[in-house]
């Protein structure tokens, strides 16, 4: 609904001997006044008494999101989640770059607070457990993944890569074989529900 404008009058008072006249009398409508001041930005076409927007937006354009604690939260969430999807991406293309054999993704959320992800995966030889963890570390660090700790290095039987969000196992085959990590921590659904 339109508002209606009302007019007000401005009396202003030269004195007479600065050769203009003694007694100016303008009218302005309130309209005019507002014409002088910059308009607050809003969506094109959409004007308001004042020069500002009514908030609401005509058809076909979209109102800006209101940044809000929960939206917030929800994108914090969404990029925490892109960005394990982004190192576990990194961590299966090194260890498949480097032949690692029987690489297991496991999901341990739930079961540890750890980590959300466990990688296990195999070496031919304990230098090639060795240089698969140290390529893997070096992949890591290079898409901007820092790991916190690399333990069994010297030994290279295993070698456990903590990579915050995922841990990540290389061992030998008959390490592997004895330790028995995958049914250790291998719980899928079904398995869950079972032990609940």
């Amino acid at each position: 609904m339109p508002v209606k404008k009302r007019a007000t009058t401005t009396q202003t008072t030269k004195k007479a001997g600065d050769g203009s006249l003694s007694a100016v009398t303008a009218k302005r409508s309130v309209k005019s006044k507002a014409a002088g001041r910059p308009k607050r930005p809003g969506p094109p076409g959409v004007d308001t008494p004042g020069g500002g927007t009514s908030g609401v937006a005509p058809a076909g354009l979209a109102t800006p999101r209101v940044a809000t604690p929960r939206a917030a939260a929800i994108d914090k969430v969404k990029a925490a989640a892109a960005r394990a999807a982004s190192l576990k991406a990194v961590v299966i293309n090194a260890l498949d770059d480097m032949k690692a054999l029987e690489i297991k993704v496991l999901d341990v959320r739930g079961l540890t607070d750890v980590a959300d992800t466990m990688v296990i995966a195999s070496g031919t030889s304990d230098r090639h457990v060795r240089s698969v963890a140290q390529k893997l570390v070096e992949k890591t660090k290079a898409a901007g993944f820092q790991p916190h700790g690399v333990e069994g290095q010297q030994d290279s039987d295993w070698v456990l890569i903590d990579l915050n969000e995922i841990i990540v196992h290389v061992m030998l085959p008959r390490v592997r074989e004895f330790y028995g990590l995958e049914k250790l921590w291998d719980m899928t659904a079904t398995k869950r529900a079972a032990r609940a």
